[in-house]
């Protein structure tokens, strides 16, 4: 293992991190919050010593980077991020329980949306900031920011490769560009402009710049950290319009926006996984506003509220413009389905994946085919492509480790006394990172009423969802550190 290599990395991650949070100090400055400006003073001071620390005593270390460093990399990276990321919300006394304010940023750099705050709106406009800039962070990943931008030397420098796969979502990942900096690059860019494009929508809505700005964040993250209680009711239809589209386009793979970009537009057409996002989304969408007749006075107002919730939640994003949680049987079993099947692959959305869910069922057909025809030999096929048996391994090995968590999250946080519903919506909402669960957890509701124990076993459901379960696993097995 090598420790200096993977101690110097982490340092870098911790500067950037020290950096994002100067804007959310200057904004606490320029608003005159005496006690967030001094929470983010200590919180940016203590994050920067402690990676010149790192930096400095992993200095000349070797660039040698196998698979194991970088998942273990990316684990302890994102523990150890959240640890010093909720220190602002934890020093200024808005969030006062240590575990209240690590569950809070927890949530955010998972992109997951799930609060302990009641009352958001009694922030501090700096705090606001940095618990939705956390979104837009943790949307990408930090790591593929640190990539984009850091210089890479040397003729054995692959460990670019085993973090990128490590902190992106979807089954497998791969490069755009034969060059792994500039494939990070690419993405970034296309996050960045689609962020852009998304805050210059909702000003054409006249929603105020700040508003606008937290809620591009909590959108190009597929977050829902919210700046208003009621998330985005309380916004015009024309800024819910606008958020749906956004939230559907950030639940698509990059890689199809980077075909559409070198005009490869026949690939992108016949993509599986998209077709089968877009075709969940407009089934869902149609059977749901379908169930709600009469619950809304007009045609327009149910499918808005319904297209809205169906890309929220297949999304994972977890705005909500209505409470759901007061919808008839069908529509809530719709919406704990997405729950579960989530959105693409190389989005920044969470959940098992379509990509998952596909292979998933091309490989059950072909072993019902393979029953009955015992000596036929047969690949699985995606987009027209056969896929390697161990990408299919890996889909069989994370479903069984998906199922697994879940069931065991789900026996530990019933310890608190919840009804089965409550239990089992918080673990998928905070695994599947969406947020909003059911009944005591629903969006008009929030998840401070668990105990300090079911609260960290939910933090650890976030951030083994948010990187695929593997980063996190491995950190719990002894192999890991032994010495080769």
């Amino acid at each position: 293992m090598n420790y200096k290599m993977m101690g110097r990395f982490i340092g870098k991650i911790l500067m950037l991190e020290a950096a994002f949070m100067v804007p959310a100090l200057l904004i606490s400055v320029w608003e005159g919050e005496t006690a967030a400006v001094r929470a983010f003073m200590w919180s940016i001071g203590t994050t920067a010593l402690l990676a010149w620390g790192l930096t400095w005593f992993c200095r000349g270390s070797k660039n040698k980077f196998y698979a194991r460093e970088g998942l273990a990399c990316v684990g302890i990276s994102w523990i150890i991020m959240s640890l010093l990321g909720c220190l602002p919300f934890y020093l200024s006394g808005e969030i006062p329980g240590f575990v209240d304010a690590f569950f809070e940023i927890v949530s955010g750099f998972t992109t997951t949306g799930a609060s302990i705050v009641p009352a958001v709106e009694e922030l501090s406009m700096g705090i606001l900031y940095w618990r939705s800039f956390s979104h837009w962070l943790g949307g990408m990943g930090v790591l593929v920011f640190l990539l984009a931008i850091s210089t890479v030397s040397g003729s054995d420098n692959g460990f670019t490769m085993h973090l990128l796969r490590a902190e992106s979502p979807g089954p497998n990942v791969g490069k755009l560009v034969p060059r792994m900096k500039k494939t990070a690059g690419i993405l970034y860019l296309l996050y960045i402009l689609l962020t852009i494009a998304n805050i210059i929508f909702l000003l054409a809505g006249k929603m105020p710049l700040f508003d606008a700005v937290c809620t591009a964040f909590g959108t190009a993250g597929t977050g829902g950290f919210g700046v208003k209680n009621d998330s985005i009711a309380g916004y015009s239809p024309y800024i819910q319009n606008v958020c749906t589209i956004f939230m559907l386009l950030f639940g698509v793979n990059f890689s199809c926006y980077y075909l559409l970009l070198i005009r490869q537009v026949k690939n992108v057409l016949r993509d599986e996984e998209l077709r089968l996002y877009l075709g969940l989304v407009a089934g869902s969408i149609l059977l749901i506003a379908w169930n709600l007749q009469g619950t809304y006075k007009t045609l327009e107002e149910t499918v808005r509220h319904a297209a809205f919730q169906v890309s929220s939640i297949i999304t994972t994003t977890g705005y909500a413009t209505a409470d759901f949680d007061l919808w008839p049987g069908l529509s809530k079993a719709i919406l704990l389905a997405l729950m579960i099947v989530g959105a693409s692959a190389g989005s920044t959305g969470g959940g098992f994946k379509c990509g998952r869910v596909l292979l998933v069922l091309k490989s059950l057909r072909r072993s019902v085919q393979q029953v009955v025809h015992p000596r036929k030999i047969q690949a699985v096929r995606m987009n027209g492509q056969p896929v390697g048996e161990k990408i299919l391994q890996n889909t069989n090995a994370y479903l069984a480790a998906y199922t697994i968590i879940i069931i065991l999250s789900f026996l530990l946080i019933s310890v608190d006394g919840f009804s089965i519903t409550t239990n089992l919506s918080a673990v998928l909402a905070c695994f599947n990172n969406i947020g909003p669960g059911f009944e005591m957890v629903g969006p008009a509701s929030n998840f401070a009423a668990y105990g300090a124990f079911s609260k960290l076993v939910l933090i650890m459901d976030m951030l083994a969802g948010r990187l695929e379960i593997f980063p996190i696993l491995i950190l719990f097995s002894r192999t890991t550190w032994k010495r080769r």
